[in-house]
């Protein structure tokens, strides 16, 4: 048996660049350890897995360890390959059924619009283990439903020479962590990175979901509703970030490195 695979590259437009994932269509919903290992053996940070549906695709992540509830770069990846392959036609908005409920992509413009539900924060004191192994002095901490803790910190260059202490990490009970400060970046308004070891991700190139988070938040602090956002990992990528009400929509480019087959 053949499985087709294919590998995007998403929120860039550059290939080697942005959060790469793994894009499988289904002929028929596969059981959950048989999805743990494709995503287990491609070792990216998620793998996507749809199934055709009258209305819309079936869309579930897995990371390399577990299945998550939300991913926007897969998201993404998993919109950009059904319109480049015709599976869909680009005027046509593409409906995904997850465990997040309904969630739309529209083509636009080059840009692939992602309409994701907004992830607040909440104010919460972290466990002193989190602060010690990122090696900050936080202005703002919070929570979110995903079990992602927010910090805000005080500069963009504290940011970037982040050195977390993975090891360390691991140990605190959540999803992952996102560190954001404002930007003194032309063109973009805050900056943002993500780390994820307890789920097998030590860092996230560019975390769609983090930003249904970040968007929110940054709404309070700089009094606006769109942003252009840099997640500053070693790919780095480019989010555009709308908050409306209690959607958040995002958007993003993408572009395919990779297509095969798995034999199995």
């Amino acid at each position: 048996m053949e499985q087709p695979i294919i590998q995007v590259d998403a929120f860039t437009s550059r290939p080697f660049s942005g959060n790469p994932a793994a894009v499988c269509i289904l002929e028929e919903l596969k059981d959950d350890p048989w999805m743990q290992d494709i995503a287990r053996e491609m070792n990216l940070s998620e793998t996507a897995f749809l199934v055709k549906r009258p209305e819309g695709f079936d869309l579930r992540w897995f990371t390399p360890e577990t299945e998550v509830d939300l991913c926007g770069h897969a998201t993404l990846a998993s919109a950009h390959m059904l319109w480049e392959d015709g599976r869909v036609p680009r005027s046509e908005e593409i409906r995904f059924f997850t465990k997040s409920g309904i969630l739309n992509a529209r083509w636009k413009d080059g840009w692939v619009e992602m309409d994701f539900p907004a992830e607040p924060e909440r104010h919460e004191v972290p466990p002193a283990e989190l602060i010690t192994a990122l090696g900050i002095t936080p202005l703002y901490t919070g929570k979110n439903r995903l079990n992602d803790w927010l910090i805000e910190i005080e500069s963009e260059k504290v940011l970037r020479s982040l050195t977390p202490d993975l090891t360390l990490l691991t140990t605190v009970p959540m999803r992952g962590v996102m560190v954001t400060s404002r930007s003194i970046t032309k063109g973009f308004d805050f900056l943002s990175r993500f780390f994820a070891p307890a789920v097998g991700i030590n860092e996230d190139p560019v975390t769609g979901s983090a930003h249904c988070c970040l968007g929110p938040y940054w709404q309070k602090r700089l009094k606006q509703y769109t942003f252009y956002a840099y997640q500053a990992s070693r790919r780095g990528g480019v989010v555009h970030v709308r908050v409306a009400a209690d959607r958040v929509i995002l958007s993003g480019q993408a572009v395919t490195v990779m297509r095969g087959a798995l034999l199995l």
